[in-house]
């Protein structure tokens, strides 16, 4: 069954990469959605497909890239909407 994960990545996550290493994770996974910066300085993420797969990339957005220190992440689950065609970068 295809779901859809939305998360807030808060800590010390703009600056170091994580939306770049966000979506190429996310892409090896097969996942479609997207993920962006935030002005409070959080990270919003959006994804969709497997179950299986968005846990792998929701246990890789607790360390993300290296530099990056996470401190939470508030996740909500859902049914897929398959909305998306691929997984991207926004702007937000």
């Amino acid at each position: 069954m295809q779901k859809r994960l939305h998360a807030f990545v808060c800590g010390r996550v703009q600056g170091v990469w994580y939306r770049a290493s966000a979506q190429k994770t996310a892409q090896k996974l097969g996942l479609h959605g997207w993920v962006g910066n935030l002005a409070d300085g959080r990270v919003e993420l959006v994804a969709e497909g497997d179950e299986q797969a968005l846990q792998q990339l929701l246990d890789w957005c607790w360390q993300g890239p290296t530099l990056a220190q996470v401190t939470d992440i508030q996740q909500e689950w859902s049914d897929a909407t398959h909305a998306f065609s691929d997984f991207s970068t926004q702007r937000l």
